[in-house]
C-alpha cells in the first residue's frame, strides 16, 4: 500500500487522507537521526535531522532538504 505524506496531500489533493506528517516526523528526531518514512507523492524513503535541518533521502541516496522538495 502506498504512503502519501500530509505535504503532499495538501498540495495535491486536499480530500485525501494522509499517512504521516514530515514536520511531526522531524520534531521527534534527535540530531543526525533518521527514520525511514516513504512517501510515494515526493519519492522518499527516509526522514532525517542533520544538524537541526530537516532532510528528506531521495531514490538516487542522496539527502535533500525540506524545503527543495516541499514547496
Amino acid at each position: 500500500m502506498a504512503d502519501f505524506s500530509k505535504q503532499w496531500c495538501d498540495a495535491n489533493d486536499p480530500d485525501m487522507p494522509y499517512d504521516f506528517d514530515i514536520l511531526e516526523v522531524f520534531s521527534k528526531l534527535k540530531h543526525n537521526t533518521y527514520e525511514s518514512w516513504v512517501c510515494e507523492g515526493y519519492g522518499f524513503g527516509a526522514i532525517a535531522n542533520i544538524e537541526g535541518e530537516c532532510m528528506l533521502n531521495m531514490p538516487n541516496g542522496k539527502w535533500v532538504p525540506y524545503d527543495d522538495i516541499v514547496k
